[in-house]
């Protein structure tokens, strides 16, 4: 595999999917220089091989993936992919990357950055008025403090507008000790980099935890985490830019949702 393509997988710091969308378009894509994409099984998962050649993350370790069914996921993003190598098309890719070169080597600290959203979930605050808005949060909201409550038997309190409001000790250490769970696992880098694009992507680590244990189907995951802007849209409408980063936003918690399911 050519040296200098692993550059482009790399995360992206700034995370403002408009800029990286329109960094991309300056910078020329490399050629696509293989024809054969192939898994094969390899220590601790499935590795990937253009034309036999292994693929490797930026910090050159082996791309080994913890299951087939990733690994097939991976390498459909790697098939898919025309005359150009095109890593915005690729989100799977990169976060296989994040998880082998980046969260392995800080397993504890990034769960600590994902439970840290409990102590101020987006779904704890909300809007006194106007009654069509304090109705649908009730309705996207409430289904994931129940799943906090029957599966992590953490409570949380509400609180009107956005002054803070401290959560419950042991609610709180619930959340971390469900994602310090995750982070046991065999494939704990990969759960947790899944965990961490769905809570930062939300704003919510309960409607991340939600949709990854079952609690919440994915669309309405999604919607939970957009309850306050579609109330602005619906009033005001929506400018191009606003629509261009919800659908970057949406592929990359596709994505992150297909990683973490994909491990089983």
């Amino acid at each position: 595999m050519r040296d200098d393509l692993s550059a482009l997988f790399v995360a992206d710091e700034e995370r403002n999917p408009v800029k990286a969308a329109q960094r991309e378009m300056k910078r020329p894509l490399p050629k696509r220089f293989y024809a054969d994409v192939a898994i094969a099984e390899a220590e601790r998962g499935f590795g990937l091989a253009l034309d036999g050649k292994p693929v490797r993350t930026p910090s050159r370790a082996a791309l080994v993936l913890p299951t087939a069914t990733l690994a097939e996921a991976v390498a459909a993003e790697w098939r898919g992919q025309g005359e150009s190598i095109d890593p915005a098309t690729m989100p799977l890719t990169r976060m296989a990357n994040t998880a082998l070169d980046g969260v392995a080597a800080q397993m504890a600290a990034v769960a600590a950055e994902i439970a840290k959203f409990a102590g101020s979930d987006l779904v704890c605050y909300r809007a006194g008025e106007p009654d069509a808005l304090v109705a649908a949060q009730n309705a996207a909201w409430t289904p994931m403090l129940d799943f906090a409550e029957q599966v992590l038997s953490a409570r949380f309190h509400l609180v009107e507008g956005v002054m803070f409001v401290a959560q419950p000790e042991a609610s709180v250490a619930a959340v971390a000790q469900a994602i310090d769970g995750e982070a046991q696992r065999p494939d704990g880098a990969f759960r947790l980099t899944a965990l961490y694009e769905m809570t930062a992507l939300t704003g919510s680590v309960l409607i991340a935890l939600a949709l990854a244990r079952g609690g919440a189907k994915f669309d309405d995951a999604w919607a939970a985490a957009h309850v306050d802007e579609d109330h602005q849209m619906r009033l005001w409408g929506a400018d191009e830019e606003a629509l261009a980063r919800r659908a970057f936003r949406l592929r990359d918690m596709r994505a992150a949702y297909e990683m973490y399911a994909a491990l089983g």
